[in-house]
């Protein structure tokens, strides 16, 4: 099996988490990582024994070793970090959100096409082996035909985020966890979203602190997307289908569901694991000794479609703020 060599840009507080899924995947190897000054990048490459630290984003993408480079930076970073990747030739996994407008998200897959690079949106919550039985289970028909689902994701604890208030940085509640449960929702249902709309709470000039997304799905099926920083409660997943639910606790990080059938009955799902980026990992790695350019899970169309909604959610939003 090919090793499969990765550059991390960024010193955020993720890449401890991602690099372990690097270290437990069969064929990862984290060889260098990029910070904006050399001292943070020597000292997270010594925490987590990563051979070389480079102290701009450009060093690290001039390294010959480095096959795949993964994309940290705050959100309003990963734009720029990705097309610099992709111009040095670079496969390029980026955490979401991918982008901030859907015309960076264009470009940046036009970019790897042209280059024949692998590009890819960080979802590891649709790799999970809790994600997997719970799509296997909607297929085998377990709770009937889906009418509706719901997510809540709520963290009320944002103020260690420095720039989750700053709009330009790309900061707020639908930026911040929008893409989990609209990307989820797609790859359990295999279907795109046909309508949608949102409301918001936020002060003029700031992010959004709560959003609603309403869905609608292919094959009618509706979908309630509730985001908030504001409140502490249960951060939950739930299907909905004619004979019965499926309940998925913290379902992007989550290691077990519940199915509750119309008779009363329950069924238990586990799907533990150590690290819960490992998964992601093995499928970007698998793709690349394939020589594939898009993942056949994270689809360019789904990432180009879940951008297009945010980037037009927000536009409306912020016009509001000019009447």
């Amino acid at each position: 099996m090919r090793e499969i060599r990765y550059g991390i840009l960024s010193t955020a507080q993720i890449v401890p988490r991602f690099v372990e899924g690097i270290k437990k995947s069969k064929a990862g190897k984290a060889v260098a990582i990029a910070s904006r000054t050399l001292d943070k990048a020597e000292k997270m490459a010594e925490a987590l024994a990563i051979p070389k630290a480079y102290g701009s984003y450009e060093e690290l993408c001039q390294d010959h070793e480095i096959e795949i480079v993964y994309v940290a930076t705050y959100n309003k970073g990963h734009y720029e970090a990705a097309k610099m990747a992709l111009s040095h030739h670079k496969h390029v996994l980026v955490e979401k959100p991918f982008t901030l407008s859907i015309v960076q998200a264009e470009e940046l897959f036009a970019l790897a096409e042209q280059n024949g690079c692998f590009l890819m949106e960080a979802q590891k919550s649709v790799f999970l082996p809790i994600s997997l039985q719970v799509k296997k289970n909607i297929k085998d028909n377990k709770i009937g035909a889906i009418r509706w689902l719901q997510s809540v994701t709520t963290y009320p604890n944002v103020e260690h985020i420095s720039w989750f208030h700053s709009l330009d940085a790309g900061g707020g509640a639908l930026h911040g966890s929008g893409s989990y449960p609209i990307q989820y929702m797609q790859f359990l249902l295999d279907q795109s979203i046909e309508e949608y709309n949102g409301s918001v709470t936020r002060k003029k000039g700031l992010t959004d602190d709560q959003v609603n997304v309403g869905l609608r799905f292919q094959n009618q099926v509706l979908a309630t997307i509730f985001i908030s920083v504001k409140i502490d409660i249960p951060s939950v997943m739930t299907i909905y289908g004619e004979k019965g639910r499926i309940e998925i606790p913290y379902f992007w990080k989550g290691q077990h569901a519940t199915i509750y059938y119309e008779d009363g009955s329950q069924e238990k799902l586990v799907g533990e694991f150590d690290s819960e980026f490992v998964f992601e990992v093995e499928h970007v790695n698998e793709c690349l000794q394939k020589q594939l350019l898009e993942s056949p899970v994270m689809t360019k169309k789904m990432t180009l479609d879940t951008v297009r909604l945010v980037d037009q959610l927000y536009t409306t939003w912020l016009t509001e703020d000019e009447k």
